[in-house]
Parts: structure tokens; sequence; C-alpha cells
């Protein structure tokens, strides 16, 4: 690894990033962990209305943090999201300075980014991958483990079996993140070798996330085994486990063809339930950290908390 620190890199107090949820990470909670000391993401389809336009949203977004905060904050760039290309188009026009890629190969857009300026990191679950993004020249990667919520990797690592191998293997800064919630997870992470952390599911239960009150309840109310890992055929994903993730997960371990299964699935059942609160038949993303998180506090008390543990 390399002499910068993710602080240094980023321009920020603390080296804790708030996760870009998709549907979650809006301005309000970017500008809340970033007057905190931390690095805020900002969605492009956060508290966006469900046919909503991500690039106008995105500038929505980006309108409201300048308004909100003076300190740096990034945006989130899933690479296989139908309009990932457009929205990169159009974070050129606005002068942001940090972004974060995922979910995809970092060689489409990270030389484009950094001829504008913007520092990248890239989301990565294997040291192959990592040493893809170095290749790439991304600023710094972000170790995922397996038990993070949301879309996860296919290779099933978890963090700490992961992360010291990514340390090992690039020079490049690395950011943990999958499972921590407390002081001690950023403690731990750093003494294997991390630059800083991520955290996705402890933000979710913020006083400033939009997310709805039944599903920070949910994640509240769950226990160690509290979380479901479904769709290991395509894109692995962990969630609370409720009715909708648990039928899935039966259907799949029965045997149950795509077809049936895609239609089972159908749509918005993530946004059915990070935003409506359907916590029955919605699709509640959390990680096995989730376990560790007994009430609902502020963004700053969060940071606080990690860095002061």
């Amino acid at each position: 690894m390399t002499s910068k620190s993710i602080c240094d890199l980023f321009g920020v107090r603390y080296p804790v990033l708030q996760g870009g949820m998709l549907w979650l990470a809006t301005a309000e909670l970017a500008a809340a962990v970033s007057n905190a000391g931390g690095l805020g993401i900002i969605s492009p389809y956060a508290g966006m209305k469900e046919n909503g336009h991500p690039i106008r949203n995105l500038h929505l977004q980006i309108d409201r943090a300048r308004n909100l905060t003076n300190k740096p904050y990034g945006v989130n760039i899933p690479l296989d999201l139908h309009a990932s290309g457009l929205l990169i188009d159009s974070l050129l026009k606005e002068n942001i300075k940090i972004v974060i890629t995922a979910a995809g190969d970092p060689r489409l857009y990270t030389e484009l980014l950094h001829s504008a300026g913007i520092c990248v990191a890239h989301v990565i679950s294997s040291v192959s991958q990592a040493r893809h993004a170095e290749s790439c020249k991304v600023d710094a990667v972000i170790a995922e483990g397996f038990e993070a919520g949301g879309r996860i990797g296919r290779e099933e690592l978890p963090l700490f079996s992961l992360l010291p191998q990514v340390v090992n293997a690039v020079y490049i800064p690395v950011i943990a993140a999958g499972g921590i919630a407390d002081g001690r997870g950023f403690a731990a992470a750093l003494a294997l070798g991390a630059g800083g952390v991520q955290l996705g599911t402890r933000f979710v239960a913020s006083e400033e996330c939009i997310a709805h009150h039944n599903y920070k309840q949910a994640i509240l109310d769950a226990g160690d085994s509290g979380t479901v890992v479904t769709r290991r055929s395509s894109i692995p994903i962990r969630s609370l486990k409720s009715d909708f993730s648990m039928k899935l997960a039966a259907m799949e371990n029965s045997g149950a063809s795509g077809e049936s299964i895609g239609k089972f699935i159908g749509r918005g059942r993530a946004r059915k339930a990070q935003i409506d609160g359907d916590m029955t038949d919605g699709d509640a993303y959390a990680g096995c950290s989730a376990g560790l998180i007994k009430e609902i506090l502020p963004a700053a008390v969060i940071i606080e908390i990690l860095v002061k543990a």
C-alpha cells in the first residue's frame, strides 16, 4: 500500500465512507456523514420517484449536497446500470471530485474520470479484481466481503480473509467493507491493513437516512442469523430474512427454473421494502452487521462511535 492515506486521498478527517445505497444515499445523508468528518456518498437514484429520471435526480442531489456541506462527498455509479455512461457524462459537468464505481469493469471510465480531475475508488470482491482495478489506475479499491448487504461477490470471501490478501496484492489504498458496524470492526480492519472502512447497513439505521421506519426496525430486530443470501447463480444478494427472501431461497434450493424464479422476483422488490416499508413482499438489503445494530442514531454519532472506540 502507498503512503498516501485515505484521509489525504479524499480530503476527510476520518477514513470512514458511507455506502452509496441505490435508493437511500441522499444528499442529506451524505452531507451528515461528510459534516461529521467522513465521506458521504450520493446515489443518482436516491430519493427519486419510482418512475423518475436518474440524471435529473443526480443533479438535484448534488445541488442539495452543495447547500448542506462544504466538505468532500462522492457519487456512487454502478457500472452495470443502463444509464451509467450518461450519469458519468453528467458528473463531468458537475465538478465532482470523488466517484465510487462498482459492478463492472473499471477500465470503462476511470481514465475519463481522471481526465476531469476525479478520484476513483472501485469496489472489488477478490484479489484478481483488485489487481485488475489497480492496472486500470483507480486510486483505491474497496474490498467488500461476503458479509455485506445487497449485491455481493460471487467468490463468497469473508472480509477478514479477503482484506489482508488484497492488501498484500496491490500498492494502492484499500478500504474494507462488509460486516462493520462499530469501533471494534473498524479497529480490526485497520489492523489487517485497511486504510479505511465503508459502512452501509449501519448508516441505513441512521436518523438522516430516508429508509422506511419498518426497514430500519427490521435491522434492529435482526439477530446474528437474520440475513440470507439468494440469487447465487446470477448476482448474489444478502437481505434480511422475510417471507419474500425465504420463499425465494426455498425456490432456489428446490431447483426451480430460472424463468419461474425471475417471474417470482419481478421488479421493484428492493424499493418496496426500503422506501415503502413492505417487509413481507419487499427485498430488504442488509449485511451481517445487522445483528450488531440496536438503535437508530445520527450519522455523526455513528462516526464518533467508530473512531473513538
